[in-house]
């Protein structure tokens, strides 16, 4: 008989999109409730790009939490071409910075404030690497010739590769990988320890044609964006071997619906209602719930050197309905992943 029940240290989130505002006190409730810990992703509009950017978007995320939740948000830097290498330092010091975040310039949202050549921070990503301060990278390249299904595997032969080679000691997460490529680049570095990758819900569900099942289907559009079968498959096997260097990161991306059902609709999956289950689903129909925890609960605090959490959190084979839609005050609303459909799990609480 499958199990009933299920119980797992509670896990974090290495890869989240809060968003701010109206948005950020929408979505945290389901982040919190789940999540002890989360990496948050610094691209808002301006860019969380300082120390002080940092610590006021933490006070917000702070005031928004709903009553007596337990949850911290460790907060990153969104690097540019002007990133300071003293105030990041000074941010990682204080306990403000627990990574720092290179988006590519304009290769996703809200990242048109990126790094336009990686050689221009090569100052800072060397202080980086002295302070131990992981670098969290969006692994594609932005060359508009480079077609859109091949800008990781490019990415990680034209970019990544030379830049473990110019920084030696610095640690990387290579973020929402999405490809074979990327699994196989990230377990041939898994002897340095210097090499972790997150892995979201949604890429293990999905593989390109889905986007297009009868119809445009804006709402599984996300970047990077998920690629063919062979490489679905790849995350799944990655994800459920219970290997150090693969933790989970949803890359929850809220955006109203209005924001995505329109001509020129924006990339992004929200995970967040439903992410603990997601994952346990597939898990479960890769047969490796017994891996659950090591990817969910173990791993990503041993690649940011913290400790994991105490606290349990129990799941229960119920079918449950993921949500219709979340509304915003505003009076629009975001469709979560998978809206309407029946899961297998439900989270139930903590103990």
């Amino acid at each position: 008989m499958p199990a009933a029940r299920l119980t797992l240290r509670r896990p974090d989130d290495w890869h989240v999109h809060l968003r701010d505002g109206a948005m950020l006190k929408a979505v945290l409730p389901f982040t919190a409730q789940q999540f002890a810990r989360a990496i948050v992703m610094p691209n808002l509009k301006p860019p969380v790009a300082t120390a002080a950017d940092a610590e006021a978007y933490r006070a917000r995320i702070l005031e928004a939490l709903p009553a007596g939740a337990r949850f911290t948000p460790l907060m990153t830097c969104y690097l540019t071409d002007a990133t300071d290498a003293d105030d990041l330092a000074r941010g990682a010091a204080s306990g403000v910075f627990t990574a720092a975040k290179l988006y590519p310039a304009n290769a996703t949202t809200n990242s048109a404030h990126g790094v336009t050549d990686l050689r221009r921070i090569d100052g800072v990503l060397a202080r980086m690497a002295e302070i131990g301060l992981p670098l969290l990278i969006h692994g594609e390249v932005t060359d508009p010739d480079v077609d859109i299904f091949d800008r990781e595997a490019v990415f990680l032969d034209q970019v990544l590769s030379p830049l473990l080679d110019r920084h030696p000691t610095l640690r990387v997460v290579l973020e929402h990988v999405t490809t074979k490529e990327a699994v196989d680049f990230v377990r041939a570095h898994a002897d340095s320890g210097r090499i972790g990758a997150t892995i979201t819900a949604h890429h293990l569900f999905i593989n390109r044609s889905h986007i297009f099942a009868g119809g445009i289907r804006p709402h599984l559009y996300c970047l990077p964006i998920a690629k063919r079968e062979v490489h679905r498959r790849a995350l799944v096997e990655a994800a459920t071997s219970g290997e150090g260097p693969f933790f989970l990161g949803t890359d929850t991306a809220p955006h109203a619906v209005t924001a995505k059902e329109t001509a020129c609709g924006c990339a992004g999956c929200f995970t967040a209602p439903s992410a603990i289950e997601l994952y346990a689903q597939a898990f479960e129909e890769a047969g490796a719930l017994d891996r659950l925890e090591a990817f969910a609960s173990l791993n990503g605090p041993r690649f940011y050197r913290l400790p994991p959490n105490e606290e349990r959190i129990v799941l229960e084979r119920v079918p449950t309905k993921v949500a219709d839609v979340v509304l915003l005050a505003e009076g629009d609303g975001v469709l979560p992943f998978k809206s309407g459909e029946t899961l297998d799990w439900r989270l139930i609480g903590a103990e």
